[in-house]
């Protein structure tokens, strides 16, 4: 275990993208060990599963105190580049947020919906870009849901204030969820809603032009 590149990976997650890695600060900057240990082991980046001793060891050994533990919390100390915590206040958020994901995860979402795992709350971004980037780090064939907020608090779906580049929910049902296909240009996007999405395009990574001709009647362009 490099002790010295996940120290970095900390501190990047806790002061820089906790949005990046799903995390929910709260107004002093700590998040729960679980969580954060969920976040970064998803990310496969070590050569076994990372632990809390781990982290209590990259404390004890650190010259510079970087990272605190509190009970079953940690929060980094300074250096931060972003507002620190999540906030849950109900809203009205945009029409349309974003999910990053993988397609293995497809079967598990069209079952149960959006559901919160190993966190308080389902994050939701703002833009295809910053879902992308929580993908991506997943380091599997991504997918990028797209939540039709409109219609789901029309059937009694609430929505929280994140911050800034983050809303939360306590669940979105697959309903009201579709698969994104995105081309070159911002305006060159192909929606599949998740119950009609096929099981057997799971596995793989498509381009728009790819599913179209395979699947002619699964998409509609918006």
């Amino acid at each position: 275990m490099k002790l010295n590149e996940l120290s970095k990976e900390i501190s990047y997650a806790l002061r820089h993208a906790p949005h990046e890695y799903e995390l929910e600060l709260d107004e002093e900057g700590f998040v729960l060990i679980d969580q954060l240990l969920h976040a970064i082991n998803e990310g496969g980046n070590y050569d076994r599963t990372v632990t809390k001793a781990d982290l209590e060891e990259i404390i004890r050994t650190s010259e510079k105190k970087r990272h605190e533990i509190v009970g079953d919390k940690i929060r980094a100390l300074y250096g931060h580049s972003v507002p620190q915590f999540i906030k849950k206040e109900e809203g009205v958020p945009p029409k349309v947020l974003y999910h990053g994901t993988t397609k293995e995860a497809l079967g598990s979402i069209k079952k149960n919906g959006l559901v919160p795992m190993q966190r308080q709350y389902v994050h939701l971004s703002v833009d295809r870009e910053m879902a992308d980037s929580v993908a991506r780090r997943k380091k599997k064939d991504i997918a990028i849901l797209q939540v039709d907020t409109e219609a789901a608090q029309k059937n009694g779906i609430k929505f929280y204030v994140g911050n800034d580049k983050v809303w939360l929910a306590d669940n979105i049902p697959s309903k009201y969820i579709g698969v994104g296909f995105f081309g070159p240009t911002p305006t060159d996007c192909h929606i599949i809603q998740l119950d009609d999405y096929p099981t057997s395009a799971y596995a793989g990574v498509w381009t728009v032009e790819e599913f179209i001709k395979k699947f002619p009647d699964k998409y509609k362009k918006v």
